[in-house]
Order: C-alpha cells, then structure tokens, then sequence
C-alpha cells in the first residue's frame, strides 16, 4: 500500500508540473457522494426495499412470537418436565429459523446492493467521462485522495447529470 501512495504521489507531482506548464485542466470527483445521492442509485435502494420488506416484516413477526413464546414459557406454571422441554425446543427451533432466515437475509440483500453499486458505477464512470469531456477536463480524479480544492471538485455537475438523466430516462420509460 504505501508503494501505492508513493506512486500515486510522484504522478500527482508529475502531473501538477505538467498542468502549471501546459495548462492542464484536473477535476476530482467524490465517488461517495455520488454513491450517496445519485437518484438511479436511490431508486436502487428503494427498490431494494420495496423487494426485501416482506421478507423482514416475516422475520419480525416471527421475531414477536419468539418473544411471545418465552414470555408464555417464563409465565407458565404447572407444566410437566416433558412439556417445558418440548416448549424450550420449539423456541430453540424457531430461534435457529429466524438467525438462518436472517443471515440469509442480509447475506442476499448485500449481493444485491453490490451488484446495483458495480451497475451503477459503471453509470456514475460514463457521467464522470461526459462532464469531463463537456467541461474540457484533462484529467479527473475520484476520492479518495488525501486533499481536493472545492475549486477543482465537479461532483455538483456531475450530480446535475447523473439527475438530468434519470429524468430522461424516466420520461422515456413512463415513470
């Protein structure tokens, strides 16, 4: 890692002198900013949402009767041996259900987070390329850098874009 530093350092030299002699036009983008607040990507995680909601309000009902079930079992008073071992059982049951059904759950949602950040950072990417071209960039940087100046940050206009699109694209489609 810090050989990587190193190298990005001396580039960043590099470049720098190149810019002060030839005028060279850098921008910087901040990736998690886009990530954060680009619609396509909000659309994403409502989407998501709308997908995996009723598979966690299962969970939490589930969740309500578990603790239904252990309250019922720590209230109950004359039961046979036998049947506080065959009520412990269902709850270990149903607890073993809900944690297996959960990590499923999370393991599901996360592949599918990331497979919508890797789509849509290759739509975040072609943004980035467009503004920079439009705007007459030479070179555009992405965070994380270890300092960008407001003045060379375009994540704004690249924002602008990235709104401007799904726009279109939702009037093309209907939405």
């Amino acid at each position: 890692m810090p050989d990587m530093r190193v190298s990005i350092f001396i580039v960043t030299v590099l470049l720098a002198g190149a810019a002060m002699a030839q005028d060279i036009r850098i921008g910087y983008v901040d990736m998690k900013r886009l990530l954060d607040n680009a619609p396509q990507v909000i659309a994403g995680r409502a989407e998501l949402d709308i997908e995996f909601r009723p598979i966690n309000d299962d969970l939490l009902a589930d969740e309500a009767r578990l603790l239904g079930m252990e309250q019922e079992l720590a209230n109950a008073s004359g039961l046979t041996a036998e049947q506080v071992a065959a009520r412990q059982r269902e709850i270990r049951n149903l607890d073993r259900s809900i944690e297996r059904r959960r990590e499923d759950l999370a393991e599901e949602l996360n592949f599918r987070r990331n497979q919508q950040i890797k789509e849509l950072g290759e739509e975040i990417e072609i943004a980035v390329q467009t503004v920079a071209r439009r705007e007459g960039y030479d070179l555009v940087l992405s965070s994380p850098v270890a300092y960008a100046s407001e003045a060379i940050d375009i994540s704004a206009k690249v924002l602008s874009f990235l709104e401007m699109d799904y726009e279109r694209r939702g009037q093309r489609s209907g939405r």
